[in-house]
């Protein structure tokens, strides 16, 4: 499936900024489920300083804000030709060993109620994707999909203890609980193509867990499948932190609002 893709953040300051950096990952490499066509970032109010690879083979750019604006505005577009695989991406490459992904981060750590939850986990088979798959439910079970009662720095235990979350906490549930069972697991931002509608308000996350024999394999929890020729991954981490689109600072006390535009089309 050929799929076009815009996706616009616009940063407005209450007053002029005197120094500001952002650390980007909106740009996608070609590889088992994707083909990149064509890719261009535009900026306004803001400069590339370095562009480099993370340790998860990310492409990453650093942008320096120009001095007193109010405004920075990030634009990527292209076309990627996506592939079926029935959520396998395959064998691990890439600069860290394959038990780095079960390390678990303050995001995905498990406190008292992820805890109960692990234990609360019953999988109706033994086999890696029947667990896996059973998970998907399970979570969905427990953790409805609501946008109002989560935030970007929100852990996944917090979002077990409140019974909602975003993809974003999906994500990082499943990805706490696979690394509880021993699996190596991680976090992917990307995109989605869907059926009712062309513009949205984000982008989207889901997990992959590493099974022997099948290598990566990916589970999108708020969506209850594997990823297939609708999905296109931008970047790779051990949660959403490691794996954002855009994150970034600013100095000089000006209040932030942010503004994003998500279009994904056939």
């Amino acid at each position: 499936m050929r799929l076009k893709i815009s996706h616009t953040t616009r940063y407005e300051y209450s007053r002029p900024v005197p120094y500001a950096l952002q650390q980007i990952r909106l740009n996608p490499h070609s590889g088992p489920t994707q083909t990149v066509l064509d890719w261009s970032l535009d900026l306004g109010g803001a400069s590339t300083e370095a562009c480099f690879s993370d340790q998860h083979g990310n492409d990453v750019r650093l942008l320096s804000v120009e001095r007193n604006t109010q405004f920075v505005e990030i634009i990527s577009t292209g076309e990627v030709e996506t592939t079926n695989t029935s959520g396998v991406f395959g064998p691990h490459i890439g600069h860290v060993p394959l038990w780095y992904y079960l390390t678990q981060t303050e995001r995905t750590r498990p406190g008292p109620a992820l805890t109960q939850l692990i234990a609360e986990f019953s999988p109706s088979g033994t086999d890696a994707l029947t667990r896996f798959h059973d998970l998907l439910g399970f979570i969905g079970e427990h953790v409805a999909y609501d946008t109002s009662s989560t935030h970007a720095g929100t852990t996944a235990e917090i979002a077990v203890s409140t019974g909602s979350g975003v993809c974003q906490d999906h994500a990082q549930i499943f990805i706490a609980i696979a690394r509880a069972m021993g699996f190596p697991a991680r976090y992917i931002s990307g995109y989605l193509l869907m059926t009712d509608r062309t513009q949205q308000e984000a982008s989207h996350a889901w997990a992959e867990v590493h099974v022997d024999g099948l290598g990566w394999v990916g589970f999108d929890v708020s969506n209850q499948i594997s990823p297939d020729d609708k999905y296109v991954r931008i970047a790779t981490g051990l949660d959403s932190m490691e794996a954002a689109p855009i994150a970034g600072f600013v100095y000089g006390g000006s209040e932030e609002f942010m503004i994003v535009s998500v279009q994904v089309q056939q």
